[in-house]
């Protein structure tokens, strides 16, 4: 922690005309605490830094004082290969073939498979793990996701030229989906790897744009593991004004959450503004593939302006719309429903309604062994310290074994 950081807390409180008493009663923390930070001889957390920049209006510069800074983000990484690309495309292509014979399925140039019946087959099943994807472990199906795609890349080598195209656009959600359960599986390489696969199936079938998007899913590694400048760096590079507004929306959500990280409201709350407009429009609602991004969140850009605001350091906003869009989700949708609920929870805990954020989380926690979830676990950490500081609370004391359950580093 920068040794400047109390100091100007301190001189910052005081210009507000603040006493620690009325700060720490304003903060949600002990007044202890907050004195030994401001003495430095405590560090403060990223969370408390942002709430103290919110409520100062500090722009950032406290959380900037807070956290050390980071070494240059590197955007351009090389991913590691995912399985189905390390034998070689000869042998994908080969084993796509095998899997037609297993089934027992002949193609024909009378029913080619990428205009025919097999291919509304295989979209139906691609529909169909998506929403089990919601009620499953990643590792349970990241077998079947794998098998798939290299079946559907096998079949659309068999077919002609002309016909080829939207087999290899499926086979690329199919990739582009695996990668997204390999991160919630907690194996990030893996997940670069199957979104860069996915990309260059998208670009072999005519889909110049599916390698833009790529960027906004690398976005979301990256801001998962808490790098907010790689967030931003990739989000904006993937909002060119020749995109479709899908693609620009979610990566205009993604920014504005890399901007929440080191509290620059402005610049989020601007970035939300612009991916509400793009994601409402109506060729972002209507198109005739799978749909990119989630597929049951009702309002994704309120959704992401709730997860902001409590990152900017504004709890009691952020339970406002938490509160309101989570009520909307669908309850099938077990793995959202637990994503959202935590962070619901933890804006709860924020706000100083610790009964009731354990209340939340208690109904979520008992979902992580049916949809463990690497990324949702980063938010269950937060809540875990986040509670730490109401040790006294009978409420806090009930949850903990089940936290505990939860990040067993078995669960990780």
């Amino acid at each position: 922690m920068s040794t400047t950081f109390g100091p100007e807390l301190r001189r910052l409180r005081q210009e507000a005309g603040l006493t620690l008493t009325e700060f720490s009663a304003a903060l949600n923390y002990d007044k202890g605490h907050l004195s030994k930070v401001e003495r430095g001889e405590r560090s403060a957390s990223p969370e408390l830094a942002r709430r103290c920049d919110a409520f100062l209006s500090a722009d950032g510069e406290l959380h900037r004082l807070a956290v050390r800074p980071e070494t240059d983000s590197d955007t351009t990484e090389t991913p590691a290969t995912p399985s189905l690309w390390r034998a070689g495309r000869r042998a994908v292509l080969a084993a796509g073939t095998g899997s037609l014979i297993d089934l027992g399925l002949k193609l024909g140039d009378q029913a080619p498979f990428a205009t025919g019946p097999l291919l509304s087959s295989f979209r139906a099943q691609f529909d169909q793990l998506r929403k089990l994807g919601q009620s499953t472990a990643p590792k349970i199906l990241l077998p079947l996701l794998e098998t798939q795609t290299r079946t559907v890349v096998g079949l659309a080598a068999d077919t002609s030229s002309t016909t080829r195209a939207p087999a290899l656009l499926l086979a690329s959600r199919f990739a582009e989906f695996t990668g997204w359960m390999a991160q919630e599986a907690g194996d990030s390489g893996a997940a670069l790897g199957w979104t860069r696969e996915a990309t260059e199936l998208a670009r072999a079938g005519g889909d110049p744009y599916l390698g833009s998007y790529a960027l906004v899913r690398r976005a979301l590694v990256t801001l998962y593991s808490g790098d907010a400048a790689g967030t931003i760096a990739l989000a904006r590079r993937a909002q060119n004004n020749g995109l479709p507004p899908r693609i620009r929306g979610l990566a205009a959500q993604r920014e504005a959450q890399g901007h929440a990280l080191v509290g620059n409201e402005r610049d989020c709350l601007r970035s939300l503004d612009r991916a509400r407009e793009l994601l409402d429009s109506d060729d972002a609602r209507n198109g005739t593939g799978p749909v990119i991004g989630t597929t049951h969140v009702n309002d994704p850009a309120a959704m992401t302006t709730g997860w902001c605001l409590h990152d900017l350091g504004r709890p009691k906003a952020a339970v406002e719309v938490l509160d309101r869009e989570c009520r909307r989700l669908p309850p099938h949708a077990l793995r959202t429903r637990a994503r959202y609920g935590f962070r619901r929870s933890l804006a709860h805990a924020a706000s100083g309604e610790v009964e009731h954020a354990c209340t939340i989380a208690g109904e979520f926690l008992g979902l992580m062994s049916a949809v463990p979830s690497a990324t949702v676990n980063s938010d269950v950490r937060r809540l875990a310290r986040e509670l730490s500081r109401f040790r006294s609370s009978r409420a806090v004391r009930d949850l903990q074994p089940a936290l505990a359950r939860v990040l067993a580093p078995a669960n990780d």
